[in-house]
This record gives structure tokens, sequence and C-alpha cells, in this order.
């Protein structure tokens, strides 16, 4: 369409190179402070849910500071996964079992923020925090940071209905990018809620001050309880 055509035109003028981007992302504070809150509130929150203690990761959520120096977002996953998988559990990208419908969902979500990004006229290489190192997502990996939360809970129901297996989770996973936020514009899939935060990112960027547009709660407000056969 012809505005989205005209936007990705400013914004290439604003953003034209990754010097210039990083730049940009100094208005009012680092956007990736504001990631990292919403992450941690959402995972806050998740724990909530499951009735496990939330009391310091929302400790640690009033202490992030802009840029997040002193790693909050770290300290609130080693207290997270005990919490949440149980304290036998380990993240590890490499295992089978949980950790691979964990990486499967998250596969899921990082491809839907990667197309919310470029909707948004913005180039998903480019990034706040992350380093790109040549990885074209870059963007997408801050940008999801507040949803994987998301992610996390189908999972831990998944575990507590006896599935292990990413083959048997699959749909399960991907119904996450259906699940309603609560938005000042009413329920809206998360799938929308990434482009609605893309476009206000590039619309913070324009006119140098930081106004991201998050979803009312940092989960969705019901999860969804598909059958299995």
């Amino acid at each position: 369409p012809r505005k989205r055509r005209h936007l990705r035109r400013r914004y290439a003028r604003v953003l034209g190179d990754h010097a210039t981007f990083r730049q940009a992302v100094q208005i009012g504070g680092l956007p990736w402070a504001s990631m990292v809150r919403h992450k941690i509130a959402a995972q806050a929150e998740a724990l909530d849910r499951i009735g496990q203690p939330s009391e310091r990761l929302r400790r640690l959520l009033t202490a992030v500071r802009s840029g997040d120096p002193d790693n909050r977002e770290a300290q609130a996953a080693q207290a997270y996964w005990p919490l949440l998988m149980g304290r036998d559990f380990r993240r590890d990208r490499g295992a089978d079992g949980v950790n691979a419908m964990l990486n499967y969902g998250y596969a899921v979500l990082r491809a839907a923020t990667a197309r919310a990004i470029v909707s948004a006229g913005l180039h998903p290489s480019l990034s706040v925090h992350h380093r790109s190192g040549g990885d074209a997502l870059a963007l997408a990996d801050d940008l999801m940071e507040p949803f994987r939360p998301t992610v996390d809970l189908i999972v831990h129901r998944l575990v507590a209905e006896g599935l292990t297996c990413v083959e048997n989770a699959r749909e399960d996973l991907v119904s996450c990018l259906s699940a309603d936020f609560p938005t000042r514009n009413g329920a809206t899939p998360l799938s929308q809620v990434l482009v609605r935060l893309a476009q206000s990112l590039a619309r913070s960027f324009l006119d140098r001050k930081l106004k991201l547009d998050f979803p009312s709660r940092p989960l969705p407000d019901e999860m969804g309880e598909p059958e299995h056969a």
C-alpha cells in the first residue's frame, strides 16, 4: 500500500544504517529496559497463575535501569525457571523434551515478530540490544522477549497434561499467536500485538520520543485449553 511505502521511505532516512539506528534508540532511555520490564512482569504473572511466589521477580522488575546494565533479566530467569518447571529443570537449547517444546514455541514467536517488524517498515537485522553478528533477525529477538512467558505457560500446561514431545505439541504452540491480550483497542491476538509494538517502535525512532504500544496486561486473559486425542 502507498502509505506503507511512504513510511518505509521515512524510516529508511532515519534508520539508514546500524550506527544511525543505535543512535536513534537512545531516545528517552533505551527501549531494551522497557522490554525487560515487560518480560519480567509477564514472568511474575505466569508464576502467579500457577500458584508460585513471584515476589522476587517483582522486586527485580522495579530495579531495571536503562539498558539493564545490572542484568536483571538474567537474575529474573534464575528465579523463574525452577519455580515454573521444577527445581531440576535446566534451560538447554540443545536438549529434548520440555526444552525442545520451548524452542519450537519461541521459533513460532520469533517468525511472527520478524513479520511484524517488516510490516512496520523496519529491518529485522537491526536491533536495540541483541548484537546481530550476522543474525538476520536480531530485532525480532529484542521485540519477542516480553512474550516468551506466553509460550512458557503453554508448555507448562502441556507438561502437566503429560506431553513432552514437540510432534504432539505443535498445534498448541502455534496457537500462542492467536492468544488474545487485553489492549486499549480491546482483545487483540498476539500476532497483531506484535505488529502494533513494531509500529510504535518505528514511530518512537522518528519522533525521538519513546512510546511503545504494549498490551494492558503482560499475558493473555485466557491461554486456551485445546483437547488432545
